[in-house]
C-alpha cells in the first residue's frame, strides 16, 4: 500500500509538470497590462510619477518590459535606483524592491526565452520591436556556445549585457526551469549591487 506524498511534494510535482511558463502566467497577466500602459506613456516624468503612486506594481510592470528587452522609454538601469529614491523608507523596503524587480525581470526574460525557443531566430529578427541585429545574435550565440548556461547569470549580472543571452539560451533549447533559476540569480546579483550603489549615492548607507 502506497502512502500519499506530503502536500508540499505534490505541489512541487504539479508545478514541474506545468512548466515555468504556466507557473508565471498569473503574474504575467497582471503585470503585462500595466507594462503596456507604461510603455504607451513614453514620458520619463510620468513614469516616475507612476512608480511613486503605484509603487511595487509599477516597478513589476516596468521590470517585465526590461526583462523582455522592451524598455524603450527610460534607461533600465535607472528603474530600481529611482524606486529606491522614491518609495524606500527602510532596509526592508529596499529588499522588497529588489525582489520585485528580480521577479518582474525574470518573468520578462522567460517570456522572451519561450518565444525564442518556440518561434525561432528568423521570427525574432523579423520583428520591429526586437533590438538585436543578426550579427549581435551571432555574437551572443557564440558566448553561449563557449560558456554554456553559466553565461546567462554572468551576463545578467553586468551592465550592457543584461538579457542578451536570453535569446541564445532559447534557441539552444535550454531547459525552462534551469533558465528561470539562472536568469533570476544573475538579475539578483545585478540589482543587489545596483541598489548598494544607489543607496551610497543617496547617502543612506
Amino acid at each position: 500500500m502506497h502512502s500519499e506524498p506530503p502536500p508540499g511534494r505534490r505541489l512541487a510535482e504539479r508545478l514541474r509538470g506545468l512548466g515555468p511558463g504556466v507557473v508565471v502566467a498569473v503574474a504575467v497577466a497582471g503585470g503585462i497590462a500595466l507594462a503596456v500602459g507604461l510603455a504607451v506613456l513614453g514620458d520619463d516624468d510620468r513614469l516616475r510619477a507612476w512608480v511613486e503612486a503605484y509603487g511595487l506594481y509599477a516597478l513589476f510592470g516596468l521590470m517585465i518590459l526590461e526583462g523582455a528587452m522592451l524598455m524603450y522609454v527610460m534607461p533600465s538601469e535607472a528603474i530600481v535606483p529611482a524606486a529606491i529614491a522614491l518609495v524606500a523608507r527602510s532596509p526592508t523596503d529596499v529588499v522588497v524592491i529588489v525582489l520585485v524587480a528580480v521577479a518582474g525581470a525574470t518573468v520578462g526574460q522567460l517570456l522572451l526565452f519561450g518565444l525564442a525557443k518556440r518561434a525561432g531566430r528568423q521570427y525574432l529578427l523579423g520583428r520591429r520591436w526586437f533590438r538585436l541585429s543578426d550579427a549581435q545574435v551571432d555574437r551572443f550565440d557564440g558566448w553561449f556556445r563557449r560558456w554554456g548556461p553559466l553565461a546567462v547569470p554572468a551576463s545578467n549580472a553586468l551592465l550592457f549585457t543584461r538579457g542578451m543571452l536570453t535569446v541564445p539560451a532559447g534557441l539552444a533549447r535550454m531547459g525552462g526551469w534551469r533558465f528561470l533559476a539562472l536568469s533570476a540569480l544573475g538579475t539578483l546579483l545585478f540589482q543587489s549591487w545596483l541598489s548598494v550603489l544607489a543607496l551610497g549615492l543617496l547617502g543612506r548607507l
